[in-house]
């Protein structure tokens, strides 16, 4: 950690006004965090980690900041100001702009009390950031109470209630929200909801429906990046890299784009290309699954000591995030489970599974169980995690090995085999790991 963002977490929090006044920008993790999972994938949260999150107004921050010093009773100034602040800190990946967005909305609200959708909806993302999902879902429906049309609070009650496991009311808000607000926010979110649910034709349908509609450059990018994501997922490389080839020419440098293009150089082989990408990725943002793939790529790669010194940063960037309000996620539980802390990874995963029993939270605890050495413990949940309809090869992998560990044999060469059978490149560590075991178990 440097000292400057130590310093910010030990120093005790000022009226936002006060801060803004002196100019005071949102400070940045200056460290390349990691954290290293077991398997490639994200948390799948707000389609954020399968269909990723809309873009933002991160790059007006200090025209904001001017604004409400300047005119320090314009709410809609500190509402579009704590959204800047959310979108920066999201694509940085560092949380500590999170409390103060959290400010910027409280101001907001303040001056305007009632009909104010806009810092409600704003609200409501920042708590999908920190992964409160309740309270995420409490303001995105004061928003669209408000104010029906809101897209961000429509948006938001979609992406809270996938995260808190409610797939059924998921796709009713998300049908609701494209007859209200149709247009890429909703459409991606409906994909994401259909993937969910296995309906993996579905989602690239309409998908592919959002990108003739995208209207702008980022629009355009978004979602290519979504297809390509999706192919990815189902190992359909060359798919995936020409959709992140579209993202680029229509958005170059687009971050999700550039890691959806390494993560599929890795799956044909091409591991120095990944390596290179991944990390001018995780210089620009060191968000823990863009880090957890490249401290595997490390590992594949025989280079054991860059690998290490990746992981042994998952406390570091988990210590930060909660000093910033952020919960743990699946990745942060799967990081720590396969390289970090195992009994804290438990204590986690445990603690995140209590509080929204999804999938993904159920495969992050099945697998937390495992490293353990709870392994009986933990094959209901690989199961529960794999019952959905949802496919995930990553998930089939956790599944798999716990099986195997439990003795039950014929049922892991199943579940392995359709792992490898759906992405073969799952993960450089993950899919060398389920042919040695059906290797050794032929």
């Amino acid at each position: 950690m440097s000292q400057q963002t130590g310093e910010a977490l030990r120093a005790p929090r000022t009226g936002i006004r006060r801060r803004v006044a002196t100019g005071l920008g949102a400070v940045g993790v200056a460290l390349a965090i990691s954290a290293g999972a077991a398997v490639w994938g994200g948390d799948g949260a707000a389609p954020p980690n399968s269909v990723g999150a809309a873009p933002g107004p991160a790059s007006g921050v200090p025209a904001l900041e001017a604004r409400v010093r300047d005119q320090p009773r314009d709410a809609g100034a500190w509402a579009a100001l704590g959204s800047a602040y959310v979108e920066r800190s999201r694509t940085s990946g560092d949380p500590g702009g999170y409390p103060r967005a959290d400010e910027a909305f409280a101001e907001a609200l303040a001056l305007r009390p009632d009909g104010n959708d806009t810092a409600l909806a704003g609200r409501a993302s920042l708590a999908a950031a920190r992964h409160d999902f309740p309270a995420a879902l409490r303001d995105a429906e004061r928003a669209v109470a408000v104010n029906p049309y809101s897209e961000r609070g429509l948006a938001v009650r979609i992406d809270a209630l996938v995260e808190l496991g409610r797939y059924d009311e998921a796709l009713r808000a998300a049908g609701e929200a494209d007859r209200r607000r149709p247009g890429v926010p909703v459409f991606t979110r409906l994909a994401y909801v259909h993937e969910l649910r296995g309906n993996t034709g579905e989602a690239e349908r309409v998908l592919k429906l959002a990108l003739r509609s995208a209207s702008t450059p980022a629009d355009t990018s978004y979602v290519a990046t979504a297809l390509g994501q999706l192919a990815w997922s189902r190992g359909r490389y060359a798919t995936a890299l020409g959709h992140c080839a579209t993202a680029l020419r229509a958005e170059p440098g687009n971050i999700a784009a550039e890691e959806c293009r390494a993560r599929t150089y890795a799956a044909r082989g091409r591991t120095a290309e990944a390596i290179s990408e991944y990390e001018r990725i995780v210089a620009r943002s060191p968000l823990p699954g863009r880090a957890v793939a490249l401290g595997e790529l490390y590992e594949a790669a025989g280079r054991r000591e860059p690998a290490r010194r990746q992981y042994a940063l998952i406390g570091t960037w988990t210590a930060l995030a909660r000093a910033a309000g952020v919960n743990p996620d699946s990745d942060t539980v799967l990081a720590a489970a396969g390289h970090g802390d195992r009994a804290a990874a438990l204590v986690a995963a445990r603690e995140e599974y209590r509080r929204r029993p999804t999938v993904h939270t159920a495969d992050a605890l099945a697998w937390a169980l495992h490293r353990a050495g709870r392994t009986e413990e933990a094959l209901p949940y690989a199961r529960k995690a794999t019952a959905s309809g949802y496919r995930d090869a990553a998930f089939l992998y956790h599944r798999g090995m716990i099986e195997h560990a439990s003795g039950e044999r014929a049922a892991a060469r199943r579940t392995l085999t359709e792992a490898l059978r759906l992405n073969p490149a799952f993960s450089p560590l993950g899919a060398a790991t389920a042919r040695r075991v059906l290797g050794e178990d032929a």
